[in-house]
C-alpha cells in the first residue's frame, strides 16, 4: 500500500449480546437506578416482541463507518440497541430490529439524507457481523456462559433473572 497505513476494516462493530431466553424473569429490581431500570424495560419489551427463540438482544453497541483513510476526517459512528433474529439452527442472521442513533462525525461533507441511509445501513452491516460472531463461536460461547449462570442460581436458589 502506497502512501499510508492499512485499517484492518472499513465498518467497525462492537456489542454486547443477550440471548433473550436465557431471561426466566422480568422483575426489575426495587433499588435499581433510572438507567438500569430503562435497560430492564428495554429488554423486556424486545422479549414481548420477538420472543426468546433464536433472539438476541444487542445492547452497549457501536457502529463506525470509515470513510476516509484519516481517523480525523470521514469517521461516522453510531450507537445502536435491538433484536438479531437467527433461523432455527441459529447458524444466519434472518433480520434485525434495531434503535439507530448517530453519535459522531468527522464529515464536514455529510447532509442529512446521507446520514439517513447510513442509519439503514446500519442493520445491514450489524447482520453481517452477527454472521461472523456465529461462525467465531462467540454466539455458542455466550448461550454456555449464561447458561452457567442460571445453573448456580437454581443450585443455589437464588435468582438471576435481568441481572444477567
Amino acid at each position: 500500500m502506497a502512501g499510508g497505513r492499512a485499517m484492518d476494516r472499513w465498518v467497525e462493530i462492537n456489542f454486547d449480546c443477550v440471548p433473550l431466553r436465557t431471561i426466566t424473569r422480568f422483575d426489575v429490581p426495587i433499588d435499581a437506578s433510572p438507567k438500569y431500570r430503562a435497560f430492564c424495560e428495554r429488554l423486556k419489551a424486545a422479549h414481548e416482541k420477538h420472543g426468546s427463540h433464536n433472539s438476541y438482544f444487542l445492547h452497549n453497541a457501536r457502529c463506525t463507518y470509515h470513510l476516509t483513510n484519516d481517523a480525523d476526517q470521514g469517521m461516522i459512528e453510531f450507537r445502536f440497541e435491538g433484536v438479531v433474529l437467527t433461523d432455527e439452527s441459529d447458524r444466519e442472521t434472518h433480520a434485525c430490529d434495531l434503535t439507530v442513533e448517530m453519535l459522531r462525525e468527522t464529515c464536514d461533507w455529510l447532509s442529512e439524507p446521507i446520514v439517513r441511509w447510513f442509519k439503514e445501513t446500519v442493520s445491514r452491516a450489524v447482520a453481517v457481523e452477527f454472521d461472523r460472531y456465529i461462525a467465531a463461536g462467540d454466539l455458542q460461547q455466550a448461550k454456555e456462559r449464561i447458561e452457567r449462570i442460571q445453573s448456580q442460581a437454581d443450585d443455589e436458589d437464588g435468582f438471576v433473572g435481568m441481572y444477567l
